[in-house]
């Protein structure tokens, strides 16, 4: 059986950008947020990437995504997040309770072309990492998972005092974010690396998973 060995590293443009390197390839999750997009643009030409992967189309995870489709990298993401990313749609719950400000946020952001995009689904496999749902968050949020480190995105959040669940008035449903969540707990993994903050064990997840 090939062994993959996975290797991670991170980068905090304001929201946590991954890069994934194994044996197949080389997986960059997530794009990071609009202001950051030239740090972005970087990671991308000293990375090389295979393909880049959006776990959700919030703007602070999807703001360099244009720089990446202007490279011609593919782009993937769960089909309910493309009308957000192509800008069909500005739904972001941004600053809570102001949809109205949410709208203007989603509207001044880069959107990418629908031909740029490409769906992928749960279940599937990506440059050896498995796509795993994990809505609530978003509708279509995904994460992926290898040898036991699964990128959690927004499904789960890192802080110094342990694991946290984004704000309920954040979460386009909450009850489906704190089921994901107990899902998590529930995994056999060796680490969870979340889309904001520091990475979390295990057993700080099931505690906070505890409290759902």
């Amino acid at each position: 059986m090939t062994v993959l060995m996975p290797t991670v590293d991170v980068h905090s443009l304001y929201a946590n950008v991954y890069l994934l390197s194994s044996s197949a390839g080389r997986l960059l999750v997530d794009a990071g947020a609009w202001p950051y997009a030239a740090r972005f643009d970087r990671l991308l030409r000293d990375f090389n990437p295979d393909a880049v992967l959006l776990t959700h189309a919030h703007v602070d995870h999807s703001g360099g995504a244009w720089r990446a489709a202007r490279r011609g990298i593919p782009l993937l993401a769960h089909p309910l997040e493309h009308p957000q990313l192509t800008g069909e749609v500005h739904d972001l719950p941004y600053p809570a309770g102001r949809p109205d400000l949410g709208e203007l946020v989603s509207r001044a952001h880069p959107k990418v072309p629908a031909d740029a995009l490409h769906a992928v689904h749960p279940g599937e496999t990506v440059l050896g990492w498995a796509v795993v749902s994990l809505p609530g968050h978003t509708h279509g949020q995904i994460g992926v998972m290898m040898d036991g480190v699964l990128v959690a995105a927004d499904a789960v959040i890192g802080a110094a005092d342990g694991a946290h669940l984004p704000r309920a008035a954040y979460n386009a449903d909450h009850p489906q974010a704190q089921d994901t969540l107990r899902r998590i707990a529930g995994m056999d993994l060796r680490a969870v690396l979340p889309g904001h903050g520091g990475p979390l064990s295990p057993a700080q997840v099931r505690r906070r998973a505890e409290r759902a």
